[in-house]
């Protein structure tokens, strides 16, 4: 495993963070083994841990706070905040102050410690000012109840707005961002990339396996395996989410052959040249893995320091082009005002 420096902060992470998305009803609802999976990847030299209010409402960070017993001082924890755990809940949401100190005291109370490493915006408000949420993140770090705050899913004008804002009102700036990053989803590499690094962000992307597509997974012809994310299931969650349903399948499946044969020959399994394809972006700080299962994570955690040659890279290159998204990728970026509803000039 190794280790780079989270943005300008003086914090060390591991260039793997384990991403605690499916612990949970929602992934894997047996908490003996998602702990298992915390103590093993703590074991394997990971010390950076993701997790958000919302996975599995809140359930995935009380899993992550009981694995953390006794070890809580080896870890750099991040969490989230921004979605409702409640539908029916007005004001749990979103970004304003009001709702930030509730969400972090739920946020403390589940993950069992006193403090939160990185504290990130899940989604941008577009209804709440930018400058109302950096204050009421700047008054919980003068807490201490946060130490550094991140977003995840803003796109360039978002990031370097929200260091102006920052620099305004002498607040606390955004340490690092998480976005979509992936073979399929290349678009951040026109300009969001280029931000974080001119203003010194880390990176720590997510999905970086597009939801399974490039583990291979999902095959031509063939039902996906029961379990899998786009599979047949009756999950509230992930219900009518499948493979057939995509119209962008036919091209993810002829990139997905392709793919397979550059892995080939470079020696590697697709999942592996996946994830060393992310973590050769000098941008890149630490890949977040999201695994359900101890057999996951073992095959993720051996990708640790897979390193992808030039000619690897170029062929890649000749798949996906730089800066491009396969079809069907969606950022979370989107402008509500150009929704249908919205975007009427009367």
């Amino acid at each position: 495993m190794q280790y780079r420096k989270l943005g300008r902060t003086g914090v060390e992470v591991s260039t793997q963070t384990l991403g605690a998305m499916m612990f949970g009803a929602v992934g894997n609802p047996d908490h003996g083994e998602s702990e298992r999976i915390v103590h093993r990847a703590l074991d394997a030299g990971i010390n950076f841990i993701d997790t958000a209010d919302m996975y599995s409402t809140g359930e995935s960070e009380e899993i992550v706070g009981k694995a953390l017993k006794g070890r809580r001082d080896d870890v750099v924890l991040a969490t989230k905040f921004f979605f409702p755990l409640d539908d029916d809940a007005r004001n749990a949401r979103g970004g304003s102050r009001r709702y930030i100190f509730r969400a972090v005291e739920d946020s403390l109370r589940r993950l069992g410690t006193d403090r939160i490493d990185l504290y990130q915006m899940h989604r941008r408000d577009w209804e709440t000012d930018l400058e109302e949420t950096l204050d009421a993140l700047t008054d919980l770090v003068r807490q201490g109840k946060v130490l550094y705050v991140g977003s995840s899913s803003f796109p360039a004008d978002w990031i370097v707005e929200a260091q102006w804002a920052a620099e305004r009102r002498g607040g606390v700036r955004f340490v690092c961002e998480q976005p979509q990053y992936s073979i399929f989803a290349r678009s951040i590499e026109e300009s969001m990339l280029p931000a974080a690094r001119r203003h010194g962000m880390g990176v720590i992307p997510w999905s970086p396996l597009a939801g399974g597509w490039l583990t291979g997974k999902y095959r031509r012809g063939e039902q996906a395996p029961e379990g899998a994310r786009f599979a047949p299931s009756d999950s509230p969650v992930w219900r009518g989410r499948t493979v057939d349903t995509d119209p962008s399948a036919s091209a993810r499946y002829d990139a997905v052959e392709r793919l397979t044969k550059i892995a080939e020959q470079a020696g590697l399994s697709l999942t592996h040249l996946a994830l060393g394809f992310v973590a050769e972006h000098p941008a890149i700080t630490s890949t977040i893995i999201g695994p359900k299962t101890m057999a996951q994570l073992e095959d993720l955690l051996a990708a640790a320091d897979v390193r992808l040659d030039a000619a690897t890279l170029d062929a890649i290159d000749e798949v996906v082009p730089p800066g491009t998204d396969m079809a069907g990728i969606r950022h979370m970026t989107g402008n509500p005002s150009l929704e249908p509803a919205h975007r009427r000039r009367s």
